[in-house]
This record gives structure tokens, sequence and C-alpha cells, in this order.
């Protein structure tokens, strides 16, 4: 017996549904993870930025440094290409570019390695400074981040250097 097309159709579509909705869940059980949580325990190795620049209202503050991950680590660079850390004042803060969310950085999850700073991630939900304003702007060879901290209430513009390309020359 043939059954009628709309009912084939039906079918068809509860059974996409019901594949839709159990996906998720039968990747989870059979031991497969997220990508994000699998580079949740790598360390990020903070390396200070050598021609970046910080001003807090036009102004450059007494202590400041600016700090990238690591392109050479093993963990996940896209995930940390949009990562900056901030020196300013006394305390660290981390700059997510593409969510744009600052972060307070607690100076005991940060350990020093020479110059450069192990720790782990820092992107915690408790620890949001609330900011208003981002732009983020290419000024030629270096990109440009202005942002209005709220508990500071000023404007802080951070400036990292592009990377020259250097292809034509290989």
């Amino acid at each position: 017996m043939i059954e009628p097309l709309h009912v084939t159709k039906r079918r068809d579509a509860l059974r996409l549904l019901l594949f839709l909705l159990y996906a998720p869940a039968l990747a989870l059980s059979v031991g497969a993870r997220p990508a994000a949580a699998q580079d949740e325990s790598a360390p990020i190795r903070w390396k200070s930025v050598e021609m970046a620049q910080v001003r807090l209202d036009d102004k450059a503050p007494l202590k400041w440094n600016v700090y990238q991950p690591d392109k050479k680590g093993k963990g996940d660079k896209k995930r940390n290409a949009d990562l900056v850390l901030v020196l300013l004042g006394h305390r660290y803060l981390m700059l997510d570019t593409r969510a744009r969310l600052v972060y307070l950085v607690p100076l005991p999850e940060l350990h020093a390695d020479g110059r450069d700073f192990l720790s782990g991630d820092l992107a915690r939900a408790d620890k949001v400074i609330p900011s208003t304003d981002w732009s983020d702007h290419d000024v030629g060879p270096a990109q440009l981040y202005r942002l209005t901290l709220a508990d500071y209430g000023h404007v802080m513009e951070v400036s990292l250097p592009h990377m020259p390309d250097l292809r034509p020359f290989y």
C-alpha cells in the first residue's frame, strides 16, 4: 500500500526534528567535548607588546603595560587572538575585543615567568567591569581600541601595532 505524500513528508520532518534535538546530547555522551572546553585547561603565556600604547583620557598613565597571548603556544590561537592584558596603575584588566568585555584580573591568577606571565582562563563572569562606547579602528600601523570604563568613568585607548607584512621580500 502506498502512503499519501503528506504523511511521508510529515514523518520525515518528525525524524529530522528528533535528530536535531538529540544529536548534541548523543555527541556529548559519546565522549566528544566542545572545542572551547578542550583548551580551557591550557595555560596562556602573556608576552609584553613592545610598541603598544595606553592612554587614559588622552594622557599616558604613570604605570602601564600591554600583553598579548604568545602565538607560539599550543593553545587555541583563534580563541586567544582577541585577548589583551593591560596593566593600568596597580591593577590588571583583560580586554576581550571580540566580545567587547573587560575583566578585572586578580593578581594571584597571574604567575610571573621572567618578563612574561602565565595564567589560566581569566574570563569569569563575576569579574566583568562594565564598559561602554567600544570602537576599534585600523589606524595605519596599529589597531586602536577605544572604550569607556564605567568604574573609572574615563576613556581608555589601547593601540596595538600590526605585524609588518614581509611576504614580498621572500
